[in-house]
């Protein structure tokens, strides 16, 4: 195992983690370092050093909580460097909670790691407009603009901004067609279901996805109107918290998630939709982001209990609508299961189901299906090299099964995929399928198969 980093520091003491929820000792004891995390972990099989593998992070906290290591650059970038996609915590055979133990590492790093100058105005981009579909909205004229004036194709023919802004190059390269009918799109606050109604639900529009996917989030609600489920859209909902969540930006997740459970809270729904794997799990973690909240603590916990990945509800409670071949003949398609639906919301089985009952639908297994693709939330914008190498080996085992289609349920996995895709010269398209099980409803035949 690589050597702890001992900073030398003139009052001979090692600033570590605060009192305000370290990593439990009690977790941290768990670990018994026996290693079977370190196939599994997508981090440690890019960069191969201990320290970037699971079982080397809970080294590394228990030093630092010991006051053997420091918080310093050394050591956070080892916890920078995890993706947070938790194969590790499917792996274990231990039962180590590491995704609890890496939530309360990063809120630590972000208070106690002075972060340098590029950091600082990566993160500042990222936290203060993402998460806000307001703010993002005004932006989209101008990447609409960028992409169709060719402005953006010179940028990347030159590959400048890849070399002066690294970050930058990567958030270009991940920049979805834009679609300036999204910012008009105006859903009703109630969209009635189809024959009789067996549910309401509400459902939840995302940031990145009600902008850059609007198309799935309409096809998710022609599906649930479909198969008799009256949907609610309440107009007040913002960010679901899993962007600040997932990189320790701890009072603004709980901010954003308070706002969430407010705009449900009269909306008597049965269940609350979400069609975003990134924004599942973090919504499922309500109880936990606000566990000490005493005002939101029991209504975080209640909604919690509520949401729902559109697929896991699906299933749940049957389709009833009648599903139609969307291709003459046999249809392969490959489903690239996203890490936060596999890992940390263990669902794995149902989004196949339902593809499995569109008529003429053969789905193909990639190698490697439960290894991230390097997207992770923001992880492909603050650690692009590793990520662009866990895509391309992602994109490769896609492309291996032979499939006419790519099937993700995670915007992130998505856009990442679509880039290695357009590297490797592919033009194999990327669905969600809830747009496959849209179409099938209604007829549709796909396109350029």
């Amino acid at each position: 195992m690589n050597s702890i980093p001992q900073p030398s520091l003139q009052n001979n003491e090692l600033e570590g983690f605060d009192k305000r929820n370290p990593p439990s000792q009690d977790l941290i004891d768990t670990c018994v370092h026996c290693g079977f995390c370190l196939a599994t972990c997508p981090s440690y099989r890019v960069i191969g050093t201990e320290m970037d593998s699971p079982r080397g992070r809970i080294y590394l906290m228990d030093a630092v909580k010991k006051g053997e290591a420091a918080l310093v650059p050394a050591t956070t970038q080892h916890f920078d460097s995890c993706l947070g996609c938790l194969a590790c915590v499917t792996t274990c055979p231990s039962g180590v909670e590491y995704d609890r133990l890496i939530a309360a590492t990063r809120p630590q790093v972000e208070r106690n790691q002075q972060r340098n100058l590029g950091d600082k105005i990566i993160r500042t981009l990222i936290f203060n407009l993402f998460p806000y579909p307001k703010r993002l909205s005004f932006f989209l004229p101008f990447f609409w603009a960028y992409q169709k004036t060719g402005l953006q194709k010179q940028v990347r023919q030159t590959g400048l901004l890849k070399k002066v802004f690294p970050r930058l190059a990567a958030m270009d390269s991940v920049l979805p067609q834009i679609d300036l009918n999204s910012l008009s799109n105006s859903l009703p606050d109630v969209i009635p279901a189809q024959g009789e109604k067996r549910y309401r639900v509400g459902v939840i529009l995302g940031c990145v996805q009600r902008l850059f996917f609007s198309g799935v989030n309409e096809a998710t609600i022609r599906v649930l109107t479909a198969n008799g489920c009256e949907v609610v859209i309440p107009k007040t909902q913002g960010c679901c918290a899993a962007l600040p969540a997932h990189q320790g930006q701890e009072q603004q997740a709980q901010t954003l998630a308070k706002q969430m459970i407010d705009s449900f809270a009269q909306t008597e729904v049965d269940a609350i939709i979400i069609n975003a794997a990134g924004c599942g799990h973090t919504l499922k973690e309500y109880g936990h982001i606000l566990g000490e909240d005493p005002e939101y603590r029991d209504r975080a916990q209640a909604f919690s209990t509520q949401v729902k990945d559109v697929q896991e509800f699906l299933v749940a409670i049957g389709l009833t609508a009648t599903l139609h071949p969307l291709k003459e003949g046999e249809l392969k398609i490959a489903y690239q299961d996203a890490c936060h639906l596999l890992h940390g919301q263990k669902i794995s089985l149902q989004p196949r189901q339902l593809l499995r009952e569109i008529p003429g639908v053969k789905l193909k297994e990639p190698v490697d299906a439960a290894l991230c693709c390097g997207s992770a939330g923001v992880y492909n914008l603050l650690q692009p090299e590793v990520a662009d190498e866990l895509g391309q080996q992602k994109v490769e085992n896609l492309l291996n099964t032979g499939a006419e289609l790519i099937v993700s349920a995670n915007p992130g996995c998505s856009l990442q995929i679509l880039k290695h895709l357009q590297l490797n010269g592919k033009t194999i398209q990327i669905k969600h399928p809830m747009e496959l099980l849209d179409a099938s409803i209604r007829g549709e035949v796909l396109e350029e198969i």
